[in-house]
């Protein structure tokens, strides 16, 4: 240990995270200079190159893989013993950092938030959406504190972090008045060839609705994709199709967008998750959101929508 220079490894561990030495230097907010010579210091001395360049990339080699296992978990079991230690005093503002998979519906998203924003302790929130593996990525880096999904992480992840399931709810259908009116009558048939507004992102429930229409012989005329949930509820509003929506949410859609229920597809659902890192314990604000979906759980089994 009286040799081994530990700022160096940790250097040589961020550029490895974020898999270059331009990326890791404005983390580390130093030079590409300066941190390309600390990283040939460190290889000179444990006596062995930890990189080779393959199509401009870093790669790590055999020996570079080695160290990286042993640093992973050093810095790793380092930052949650500094994430214990220097928890916020009471009263100082809290900070949370929240990854919102982009398929999630934002009226969703703001109730499942809703809990830590209530608490005594005033909290400093700032939202991130994406995809789960690039909001995977920043989880690891520390940039987030949670995220919330609406699927579990791969397998691959699966080891890195801890998931939470926080809810459930079934999905139902909405359009303007009239067009409700009129695909109420004699439902689910009356969908047959109607305007459909589906999302183009690759959301769990979107996969069991068009199971659930093909086991009815129902022909799904998709009139648009949009990988935004809240700019179809938009073009649901001005009479472009029909829509989906979680139908814990049913009474917010209706009145933000001035749509009215359709029905309810029960055998479709939508689960929500929270997904952390698997090292250290959580704050007050992430804690909160963990356990406060209870109180959506409930509403969705007693919803007499």
């Amino acid at each position: 240990m009286n040799n081994l220079n530990l700022r160096h490894l940790h250097y040589f561990w961020v550029i490895s995270r974020l898999g270059s030495v331009v990326a890791a230097a404005d983390h580390l907010e130093l030079t590409p200079q300066t941190l390309s010579g600390q990283l040939a210091s460190l290889e000179a001395q444990l006596g062995g190159a930890l990189f080779h360049r393959a199509n401009r990339a870093l790669q790590l080699t055999d020996f570079g893989h080695t160290v990286f296992s042993y640093a992973d978990e050093m810095f790793k079991t380092a930052q949650a013993l500094s994430d214990l230690v220097i928890k916020p005093a009471e009263g100082r503002p809290l900070r949370l950092a929240v990854g919102i998979c982009a398929s999630i519906h934002k009226l969703i998203a703001y109730r499942l938030l809703k809990p830590a924003l209530e608490l005594p302790r005033t909290v400093k929130l700032r939202c991130q959406t994406g995809d789960l593996s690039q909001l995977l990525k920043c989880l690891h880096q520390r940039s987030l504190n949670v995220i919330l999904s609406d699927r579990p992480p791969a397998d691959k992840d699966a080891p890195q972090v801890r998931c939470y399931a926080l809810g459930r709810s079934s999905m139902s259908l909405f359009a303007v008045p009239e067009l409700a009116q009129r695909l109420a009558s004699d439902f689910p048939q009356s969908l047959n060839h109607q305007p459909f507004l589906a999302t183009a992102l690759d959301a769990p429930y979107i996969t069991e609705l068009k199971n659930w229409f093909a086991s009815r012989n129902i022909a799904v005329n998709v009139v648009a994709e949009v990988d935004d949930s809240a700019l179809i509820k938009v073009f649901g509003h001005q009479g472009v199709g029909y829509f989906a929506a979680p139908t814990v949410i049913c009474d917010e859609v209706c009145r933000q967008y001035r749509v009215a229920h359709i029905a309810i597809i029960n055998e479709v659902q939508d689960t929500l998750f929270a997904i952390t890192r698997d090292h250290g314990s959580h704050d007050a604000a992430v804690q909160a959101i963990i356990e406060g979906p209870m109180a959506i759980v409930k509403s969705i089994e007693n919803s007499d929508v």
